[in-house]
């Protein structure tokens, strides 16, 4: 068995060197530098290339820093209000709340026109004034202290208003005398709308000026007369011996007769 052994033995030698001859040897590869930068350019070092190569594996990256700032800290002054927006839809209807308090007793009225057992379909009135009267505000009453006619006194002297009792159609008239050099501006007024103006331009003499006009009235409105002052000074002229300011009023047709 020993002699089987070294005969193979002796055999894969000898073909090794067969081999060994009939092949060609191999020299040892020489390693040379290459540059990998140019002219110009500097190399780059062992320490800088591992450096790169650590960055680049995500094992040795460095971490990103966040940066957390306080917006309360850079917050600026404060804007102007913007353009008001679109109303909202409207909220659910409240609860009612409690009762108030009683108010305070007001004054005693004036006493109103003597009562009929049957209304009556008539009104009529014609008053005047004799004091003469310069506007000192923008809107001034004009009130009168002469009476003509005042049937069932529908119309009330302490506030210079004519007050409607009888629905219908109404016919009224005012008549002043101007003042040298001064504007003369007035309202007819019905309620708190002024529906007709008496105008007179200023001038170096006095005249008479009238306005008319018919309104239809209903039960509680009233009629009256107010100065309106404008840039030049406004006046109306009187005496008290002659009465130059006439208000006149009186019911044409009732509404319901």
């Amino acid at each position: 068995m020993s002699a089987v052994f070294l005969l193979l033995l002796v055999c894969s030698a000898d073909v090794g060197a067969v081999l060994e001859k009939a092949l060609p040897r191999r020299e040892p590869r020489r390693l040379s530098c290459v540059r990998c930068c140019g002219p110009s350019e500097q190399p780059v070092s062992i320490i800088s290339s591992r450096y790169t190569r650590m960055s680049s594996d995500p094992a040795y990256s460095v971490p990103k820093v966040q940066p957390n700032i306080d917006i309360t800290i850079l917050k600026g002054e404060k804007g102007e209000m913007g353009e008001k927006g679109y109303p909202g839809a409207v909220g659910k209807e409240g609860e009612r709340g409690l009762r108030g308090l009683n108010g305070r007793k007001g004054q005693k009225g004036q006493p109103g026109p003597q009562g009929h057992s049957c209304k009556q379909l008539y009104a009529a009135f014609s008053v005047g004034r004799r004091k003469t009267l310069h506007s000192s505000d923008y809107f001034q009453h004009v009130t009168f202290d002469t009476e003509f006619v005042n049937l069932y006194k529908h119309f009330n002297m302490f506030s210079g208003k004519f007050f409607c009792y009888v629905a219908g159609i109404y016919y009224f008239s005012l008549n002043v005398h101007t003042w040298n050099f001064k504007e003369t501006y007035l309202h007819l007024m019905k309620n708190e709308k002024e529906v007709a103006i008496l105008y007179a331009q200023p001038s170096d003499r006095s005249i008479m000026q009238s306005q008319s006009l018919m309104l239809d009235l209903q039960e509680g409105e009233e009629v009256w007369v107010r100065m309106f002052k404008r840039e030049r000074e406004n006046a109306i002229y009187s005496e008290e011996s002659d009465v130059y300011i006439i208000f006149n009023g009186h019911l044409i047709k009732p509404a319901v007769e």
